[in-house]
């Protein structure tokens, strides 16, 4: 066993090509997780509000009236249970139908049993996931941080289509990729890669990226009395500052800030959208911040060189 451990690592070592196509593959699978990851997050934190709510209004001397008393919180519902079902016939999905992207296209996209057309999001999200992961795998080779980064890679597939999805960055995922920048930047920084970056940098990322959509929330807030953003967009800009540290800050909301107002004109222009309905910021967010993780000094150097800052051939 570990002859042939051995040899897998001297592979992965020696090998770009095994090594980004083992990740492809890998990323194939985590994309089938964070479908359900997407799906399942925001109902079981509507759960989790409607069961507080109860608590709060509801008269504990009535058990009829306690939270655990109604059928919503009885049924267990997280990320592994239930399995997972056709929504209209309730047939279980087995383990031959759940192969990502292939089961998709041997279906035909519906459901073995009932018919019922299966969303294109499925194998979409499962092939965006596999092929951003092998782009990490490309970046940074066989090496510890194209783990962390591929953990980055991931949180923020599932935030960006939830966001899209329901306008929501949930906290349970915001806060954690916070801590987990800050940890990271506390191993030593890699010379070939540059990266992870020093402590100093990312605390001041974290604290930066937060405050600075915090103060740009309340500035507009008080001059038009509405809500430009929420929450959950300075949390993910204070976790992009804890990984990338607070010099990737000034690019990754030029980037977002850019992307984000073409698509909202592109919507309203073409599409007739209503100015008044919000577009989710997040997805702008985590888009830029992949960039700024993949090639954010390459394109800092380019800017600083252009413009005749940088240092002179």
């Amino acid at each position: 066993m570990q002859h042939v451990l051995d040899l897998l690592i001297y592979g992965l070592t020696t090998s770009s090509a095994t090594w980004i196509g083992l990740v492809f593959v890998f990323g194939l699978m985590i994309g089938s997780f964070l479908n359900v990851v997407i799906h399942r997050v925001p109902i079981m934190l509507d759960r989790e509000w409607k069961d507080q709510a109860r608590q709060i209004l509801t008269d504990d001397k009535d058990p009829q009236l306690k939270p655990d008393a109604q059928p919503n919180s009885q049924s267990q519902y997280n990320l592994f249970v239930p399995r997972s079902a056709c929504p209209k016939c309730g047939a279980l999905i087995t383990a031959s139908q759940n192969i990502p992207v292939i089961s998709y296209l041997f279906l035909k996209g519906k459901c073995a049993k009932c018919g019922t057309k299966i969303s294109p999001r499925y194998p979409v999200v499962e092939l965006a996931t596999a092929v951003l992961s092998a782009a990490v795998a490309w970046k940074f080779g066989f090496h510890w941080y194209a783990g962390a980064a591929l953990l980055l890679t991931w949180f923020l597939v599932a935030l960006t289509v939830i966001d899209f999805d329901t306008q929501l960055l949930p906290d349970n995922m915001t806060l954690p990729l916070v801590w987990i920048g800050l940890v990271i930047s506390l191993a030593p920084a890699d010379p070939r890669i540059g990266l992870p970056v020093d402590a100093h940098s990312s605390i001041i990322g974290a604290v930066a990226g937060y405050l600075s959509l915090w103060s740009v929330y309340w500035a507009f807030k008080l001059f038009t009395g509405k809500e430009g953003m929420g929450y959950g967009d300075f949390k993910l800009f204070a976790a992009l500052g804890a990984w990338l540290g607070w010099k990737m800050l000034p690019l990754i909301i030029l980037l977002s800030a850019f992307t984000g107002a073409a698509v909202g004109i592109a919507l309203i222009v073409v599409r007739g959208r209503d100015r008044n309905i919000p577009i989710p910021f997040g997805p702008y967010l985590a888009a830029a911040g992949w960039i700024a993780l993949m090639w954010g000094d390459q394109i800092i150097g380019t800017y600083l060189h252009m413009s005749g800052f940088g240092p002179r051939m």
